[in-house]
C-alpha cells in the first residue's frame, strides 16, 4: 500500500529533540554552515552555492584545467571565407578589380561559398581558401616573413 500523505519529520519526531540529525548539537544554528565569506563551502554547501556564483560566476564550481607550463594556447586569428562573404562592408572596400579586403592578422580558412571577387592580403590561407577564390577569379596575397 502507497502512503498517500507522509507527516513531516518535524511531527513525527515529536518528543525526540534531534529529529533524524543524531546528537542535537549537530544541528543548532548555523555552526555547520560556516561563517562569513567562503567557510563552510566544502562537501555540504548547497546553501551557499547562489552566493557563490554571485560573487564569483561559474567558474568557481569543477574543473578549469590545468596545461603543462610548456603547451601553449593557439592564439592566432582565423576566419571562414563564408563569413568574409556575409559581412563584406565590414571587412573590405570594393575597387575596381573587385573586393579588396585587409586581414593581414588573419588566417583565412575555406569554409563557405565564394560569390563575389575578392582580393584578400592575409597572414596564411588555407589551400582550400585559395582554390575557392581563385575559382572566382580573385587572389590572397599572403604576407611573407
Amino acid at each position: 500500500m502507497i502512503k498517500i500523505r507522509k507527516r513531516k519529520k518535524s511531527s513525527r519526531m515529536d518528543g525526540s529533540g534531534t529529529h533524524g540529525w543524531g546528537a542535537r548539537k549537530k544541528h543548532k544554528k548555523s555552526g555547520h554552515r560556516g561563517g562569513k565569506g567562503m567557510s563552510g563551502s566544502g562537501k555540504r554547501a548547497d546553501q551557499k552555492k547562489t552566493l557563490i556564483t554571485k560573487l564569483y560566476g561559474n567558474k568557481y564550481f569543477g574543473k578549469q584545467g590545468i596545461t603543462s607550463r610548456g603547451t601553449k594556447r593557439d592564439t592566432r586569428k582565423r576566419i571562414n571565407l563564408g563569413d568574409i562573404e556575409k559581412n563584406l562592408e565590414k571587412y573590405g572596400k570594393l575597387g575596381k578589380d573587385g573586393w579588396e579586403i585587409d586581414l593581414s592578422d588573419y588566417k583565412i580558412l575555406g569554409t563557405g561559398e565564394v560569390k563575389n571577387k575578392l582580393i584578400i592580403k592575409a597572414k596564411q590561407a588555407s589551400k582550400s581558401a585559395i582554390d575557392k577564390v581563385k575559382k572566382m577569379g580573385g587572389e590572397i596575397l599572403l604576407k611573407i616573413k
